[in-house]
């Protein structure tokens, strides 16, 4: 399953071997603090934090800065945005609070397994069986939906970057079509991939 998405780095650290549901837990509860987390130096505090634990997993400078390479842009975005409307504390404090949260879930996705993934998501979904869904087709639609996410903003990256060698990144049309374009051809592959393994039903 992992041939899905291909995000796992294979590993033996600490951080591999928790067991999966220890990490989504440990994850909500490190974003709630994020969000808690008020003033730059705190904040600055837990990216340190977050640093050390990429290191203690030894996924490698590449795949960590995979993680949150795309969302660069949109955290400059947001860095302006917050700057206008508030002051520059609050506009610091807001991108490092999304940076860091998406860079913990990048964290757990590379080092924890789809299939371990799937079924701990599987088991915390097993009462909706009483509502007549399938806990594991609901797992596999949220963990696909989840790891999807970095690989379309990977793609809206890369096609700003043909935008801007094309001279029309301030065309709304030059981006939004590449992207959908994209994004469908994603959902084709990935489609045949489930097909392949009998999940297409």
């Amino acid at each position: 399953m992992n041939g899905l998405t291909g995000a796992y780095v294979p590993g033996s650290s600490v951080l591999h071997r928790l067991p999966a549901g220890a990490k989504l837990a440990v994850l909500a509860a490190a974003c709630t603090a994020l969000v808690l987390l008020r003033s730059p130096a705190a904040l600055a505090v837990a990216g340190v934090l977050v640093a050390a634990l990429y290191a203690l997993s030894r996924v490698g400078v590449a795949a960590a800065w995979a993680q949150v390479r795309p969302v660069r842009w949109f955290a400059v975005a947001l860095f302006g945005m917050q700057l206008v409307f508030a002051d520059l504390d609050g506009a610091v404090s807001t991108t490092l609070r999304v940076v860091l949260a998406v860079a913990l879930a990048g964290l757990v996705t590379l080092t924890t397994r789809t299939a371990a993934m799937m079924r701990t998501l599987e088991r915390c979904l097993s009462p909706a069986r009483f509502v007549g869904l399938d806990p594991f087709r609901l797992s596999l639609l949220l963990s696909l939906t989840v790891r999807s996410v970095p690989v379309v903003a990977s793609l809206a990256g890369r096609v700003r970057e043909a935008q801007r060698a094309r001279g029309v990144e301030r065309s709304l049309r030059a981006f939004a079509v590449p992207l959908v374009v994209s994004s469908l051809r994603h959902a084709d592959a990935l489609g045949e991939a489930l097909s392949a393994r009998g999940l297409d039903d």
